[in-house]
């Protein structure tokens, strides 16, 4: 099978369609499938669920499709950087579905298992909670969560092979695995794609049977916050 595709709007091509779910792998602005979330914007799709830990900011990631209103729904975990986002959401433009961190990742994960729900201690007693299943193990109560099936995931990654074995760089090795996991169907952003074969086995984070399409480029890698300190004088 062909894996490796010369760009985002190839890679993407036949896949894309109106009321889509879509998972979508990185931290912040830290791995984040940059070039993959410009070719949705440049399709026009519309009516677009993403689940996506955060939804960018105003002019970068996700946020880029907040601005084409291309977006109906967040499920996410933190969306506090993204002025478009709040402006939409407070005036019922945009539904959101909140989850906690560790929740949203392992509903992602589940679903790439096969497991369509588990049962989570995280959110009890909250609005997390809502409308939830509730059950007692132990004398504890928990919530059922369900897990996400996506139509599509996408995701960035350091290196691959032609088979679409992924290794991640450092934080990038955030909701990218999970994500794409849960996907009927994979693209995977990277920044070097080497040889079959070439890849230390026990260095790989994502087996390639997870990813079925691949493309290499040039990533513009943003800093979300900018920390610095005052320069001591000497």
């Amino acid at each position: 099978m062909k894996k490796v595709y010369a760009n985002a709007t190839e890679a993407l091509e036949g896949v894309l369609r109106d009321d889509m779910l879509i998972a979508a792998g990185g931290f912040g602005l830290c791995g984040i499938p940059e070039l993959l979330l410009q070719a949705i914007k440049e399709s026009g799709v519309k009516d677009l669920t993403f689940a996506s830990n955060n939804a960018g900011v105003d002019d970068f990631g996700i946020g880029i499709l907040l601005q084409t209103k291309q977006v109906k729904k967040m499920i996410s975990s933190y969306v506090g950087e993204n002025a478009e986002f709040m402006r939409q959401y407070l005036s019922g433009e945009l539904e959101l579905e909140f989850n906690p961190q560790g929740t949203l990742a392992e509903r992602m994960r589940a679903a790439g298992c096969g497991i369509p729900g588990f049962y989570t201690k995280t959110g009890v007693g909250t609005v997390i909670a809502e409308g939830k299943e509730h059950k007692d193990f132990n004398g504890e109560t928990y919530i059922l969560e369900e897990g996400i099936f996506a139509d599509l995931s996408i995701v960035k990654a350091w290196k691959a092979d032609e088979t679409g074995n992924l290794i991640f760089r450092k934080t990038a090795r955030n909701f990218n695995p999970p994500a794409a996991m849960c996907g009927k169907l994979c693209v995977a952003e990277v920044e070097e794609i080497v040889p079959t074969g070439s890849l230390d086995p026990d260095k790989i984070h994502l087996p390639g049977i997870y990813v079925h399409r691949l493309i290499q480029g040039d990533h513009e890698k943003r800093i979300e916050q900018r920390t610095t300190r005052q320069r001591e004088e000497a």
